[in-house]
């Protein structure tokens, strides 16, 4: 406890900051997800709260995320459907797919499955966060141009035969049930038929439209009929806050841009009575339980479900643990991977009881709660209280916020969280394999078959197969490399035989690090503690490559940070005996020459020692 309010004056300035900043996004994934605002703010309070209290990252700060919406928003659109449309009925049974997803993270927890997260590859995170960016862009331009497909009267016109039919099926499934379906009662049939009205047949037209357009495929279908009816107000409300958001930044960082935007667009949309479309109104007073969870509760209604709820509690599950690592390497500390599980799911499980959205730690809100000067688990507990505050205080204002101006919100969200140095990466990285007459770099390959798969057909079973090609071509690589180097026996962690005679009086001075086996996604995370390592005294590295015959693409970027980590410590890095293979990827993205000189790399110890004793005084 008294860990906890260490550091309070630190942790609530960076608590607050970091709510501030949740305000905007967590209307916008709400909004996005198809269950209104409220359920973005719900979400981001008891996330935010629970996650941090009991979780194993002490300054993240957790809530809906970009990832965690875009699913969540094709379990919902799926089980709505399922309920004719109507979100109110469909509720119980989505809010139990959202508890299961956190009751699930809380197995994972306790099963200590966190540490296996760091398997994951560069190229699969990559394509999946591309992926991410691109499906907020194409579902957020609809609601930017003020474009309904269920308010479309001519594309919901298309759908009234197959609603007809729908209802019709609905009957005869309904007298089934009943026992009632049979040749003498026929005419039961035809009476119930008779009894359809034209309002039931809209209504079930208008929520086929809403269904056809819903996802990336929908939204690409109904573009055409979108842009000949585009609403000029909600597009110019949409472009003002995507401007400010680009534009504030410029100015200052301190003042959050996607809350002046809000503020700003809101205040000119609302001040000039502008005749915009309002986000659904968020309800006033402290959020109540929906109990519905249990009383509705129908296992038939869910098990369809239990797949997308382990698909939910694993994608959490590897976007918490990814935003953990970003604080690690921010505040030199240690996260506990399967008590973040733990406290993640406890978040998210609560969350769904009172009618929250699933979320994870949330990379963006956790720097700024770092930089504000968060350093407690308090921090993220009071991002939750300051979120509560903010809703309780302000929700019939938050109401009248343009839902153009959230559609602009995430929009930018979608842009920022693309992975641009995995793009960028792409015509760099080396053509390893060959497909017929192209030879193709398998890392692009994996990212790109991810990106494709994860925006067109389904998240999780595209990081599943990007998983296993990955793993694959790995395979292969270093079958391939152990056949090259079968000779090579394995070495102890000891003084080689060649650094004997390593001068006594530089040992302070200089440290030498042996590298044995490949430098891949599997083995990046002992590397990276590799600078926690290093006496205070050296100011010189020697790392020894020749018996590091492979580094892919995560393990590159693992160097790179662990290079410019040690450039900043204004330590001097010396590489002996560097193969070809790693040679050649740091060369792609100039780890060579920029922040290794061709003169800092030797091919004999001996080379390296010389160079020591002309260069490295003896100060200790």
């Amino acid at each position: 406890m008294k860990n906890l309010f260490s550091n309070i004056k630190g942790d609530a300035f960076g608590g607050i900051t970091a709510g501030i900043v949740a305000l905007p996004l967590a209307l916008a994934f709400g909004v996005s997800s198809g269950l209104g605002p409220e359920a973005g703010l719900y979400g981001a309070i008891f996330i935010s709260f629970f996650a941090a209290l009991f979780g194993g990252t002490a300054t993240q700060i957790s809530g809906p995320t970009a990832p965690m919406t875009a699913v969540s928003m094709v379990v919902i659109a799926g089980i709505v459907a399922a309920n004719d449309g109507s979100v109110e009925k469909a509720l119980p049974a989505i809010l139990t797919v959202f508890l299961l997803a956190g009751l699930i993270q809380v197995g994972l927890g306790f099963l200590g499955l966190g540490k296996y997260i760091r398997y994951i590859p560069y190229p699969v995170v990559s394509g999946f966060m591309t992926a991410i960016g691109v499906i907020i862009l194409l579902t957020q331009i609809l609601p930017s141009i003020g474009y309904y497909p269920k308010e479309d009267q001519e594309f919901v016109e298309q759908f009234k035969p197959q609603a007809e039919e729908v209802i019709l099926e609905n009957i005869l499934k309904e007298e089934a049930g009943e026992g009632i379906l049979v040749l003498e009662d026929f005419k039961e049939t035809i009476n119930r038929a008779h009894q359809i009205t034209p309002e039931q047949i809209l209504k079930e037209s208008q929520t086929l439209a809403a269904k056809d357009a819903s996802g990336t495929i929908g939204a690409l279908k109904v573009l055409p009929r979108a842009l000949q009816n585009i609403n000029w107000l909600e597009l110019i409300l949409a472009l003002g806050t995507i401007f400010i958001i680009y534009g504030f930044k410029r100015i200052t960082t301190t003042i959050p841009s996607t809350l002046v935007a809000l503020v700003i667009m809101s205040g000119i949309a609302y001040g000039f009575n502008l005749g915009y479309r309002p986000i659904s109104e968020i309800p006033s007073g402290i959020p109540m339980p929906k109990l519905e969870i249990i009383t509705g509760f129908s296992l038939s209604s869910i098990t369809p479900y239990i797949f997308t709820a382990l698909t939910l509690s694993l994608l959490g599950a590897i976007d918490s643990l990814l935003t953990s690592v970003v604080a690690d390497n921010m505040t030199k500390t240690k996260h506990k991977p399967n008590k973040e599980l733990i406290g993640q799911g406890i978040g998210n499980s609560i969350g769904a009881i009172f009618g929250g959205i699933p979320g994870a730690g949330a990379t963006i809100r956790t720097v700024v709660n770092i930089n504000a000067g968060g350093k407690t688990k308090l921090s993220g507990m009071i991002a939750g209280v300051m979120l509560l505050v903010i809703m309780l205080a302000l929700a019939p204002v938050a109401s009248k916020i343009p839902a153009a101006v959230l559609a602009g919100i995430l929009i930018t969200v979608g842009i920022g969280v693309m992975d641009y140095k995995g793009l960028k990466a792409i015509p760099s990285l080396p053509r390893d394999i060959k497909l017929g007459p192209f030879k193709l770099s398998s890392e692009v390959l994996i990212m790109i078959v991810v990106l494709l798969l994860s925006t067109f057909w389904d998240l999780i079973y595209a990081v599943g197969i990007g998983l296993v090609i990955a793993s694959l071509m790995f395979m292969k690589k270093i079958g391939d490399l152990t056949a090259e180097r079968s000779d090579v026996k394995s070495l102890k962690e000891e003084v080689w035989s060649d650094e004997v005679g390593f001068p006594e009086n530089l040992k302070e001075e200089v440290f030498i690090k042996h590298l044995k086996g490949p430098l891949f996604f599997g083995s990046t995370s002992d590397f990276q503690a590799l600078s926690l390592q290093i006496p205070n005294t050296a100011k010189t590295v020697i790392l020894r490559l020749g018996r590091m015959q492979y580094m892919d693409q995560t393990g590159l970027y693992a160097m790179e940070d662990l290079l410019l980590e040690l450039q900043k410590n204004k330590i001097t890095v010396l590489f002996v005996g560097l193969l070809k293979q790693p040679q050649y990827m740091m060369e792609r993205i100039d780890i060579i020459p920029d922040l290794i000189p061709k003169e800092h790399i030797f091919e004999s110890f001996n080379g390296c020692v010389k160079w020591i004793k002309e260069n490295v005084k003896d100060e200790y």
